[in-house]
């Protein structure tokens, strides 16, 4: 059985990744706690001891209009931190896989795969990319796109904050002219079981099947959950970012190397959540 240590284990996507694939793969979590990716001594003295096949680096700066605010932060967890990782796991000759983001493309020139120009469009995004780079080409990289679950109490996605609000009868203000591409996280660990198994150092995208406007997505759940859907009003992309910068317009995000997982799209992944919360 391999074995997989990883950071970000008690994160959105990562503990739904451990609890779907915890059969297939001995998992070895690494918190924050016990190692600050930021501290160069303290990842080489803890990975040093540690025996693993692949490292999953999940571990990130992900608020991204507070990166605008948090620049430095941003650039010493998402670079710096996957550096001193990288480094470390490097030094025992074992593979690495990098979770990145769609938001590494500026969003003007959709849709985007896995060998698109990247062009960040902000400080979230650059960090992210700069992770990219120092991996780049000497272990696997994979961008997910709007990642979203049926329950976590700790963090909420997209999906269940617009459940929640419309569930409160609080209005929405989503954007039409925008795109974005949910992904179920359950979907995203399937489709890491098979590429742990056939480890390649490669690029590869596991998004959702389709991509829909913010707009659209909110309809689909107010729809889907017997919700309000009058609460939900429309805005523009130009004035959604001047309070929250940094997301790009239109993230189409596809892939040309997934032809061993079908992800679901918006509606499918919504039916499969329906059908998890009602259990």
């Amino acid at each position: 059985m391999l074995k997989i240590a990883m950071t970000g284990a008690d994160g959105l996507v990562g503990s739904r990744i451990v609890e779907l694939l915890n059969t297939d793969f001995e998992f070895i979590p690494v918190p924050q706690s016990k190692m600050d990716i930021t501290n160069r001594e303290l990842v080489n003295q803890t990975l040093n001891g540690m025996d693993f096949d692949i490292f999953l680096h999940l571990a990130a700066f992900t608020n991204v209009a507070g990166a605008e605010t948090n620049k430095d932060l941003a650039y010493k967890i998402n670079r710096d931190g996957t550096k001193n990782v990288f480094e470390a796991v490097s030094l025992k000759n074992k593979k690495f896989i990098y979770i990145s983001t769609d938001f590494v493309f500026d969003g003007k020139n959709p849709p985007y795969f896995e060998d698109s120009v990247v062009n960040p469009p902000g400080v979230y995004a650059d960090s992210k990319y700069q992770g990219e780079r120092i991996v780049a080409g000497k272990a696997m990289i994979v961008r997910i796109s709007y990642p979203y679950r049926a329950r976590f109490d700790i963090k909420r996605d997209f999906f269940r904050t617009f459940k929640m609000l419309l569930e409160q009868k609080k209005p929405l203000s989503m954007i039409t002219d925008s795109l974005m591409t949910p992904t179920l996280i359950d979907d995203i660990a399937y489709g890491l079981r098979h590429l742990f198994n056939n480890y390649s150092p490669e690029t590869y995208h596991l998004v959702g099947g389709k991509s829909i406007s913010p707009y659209q997505a909110a309809i689909l759940v107010a729809e889907k959950f017997n919700l309000d859907k009058s609460l939900i009003g429309k805005t523009t992309y130009e004035k959604y970012i001047k309070s929250k910068p940094g997301l790009p317009q239109y993230a189409d995000i596809r892939s040309k190397k997934n032809d061993f997982w079908k992800m679901k799209d918006f509606t499918e992944g919504l039916d499969e959540l329906k059908s998890q919360l009602s259990l």
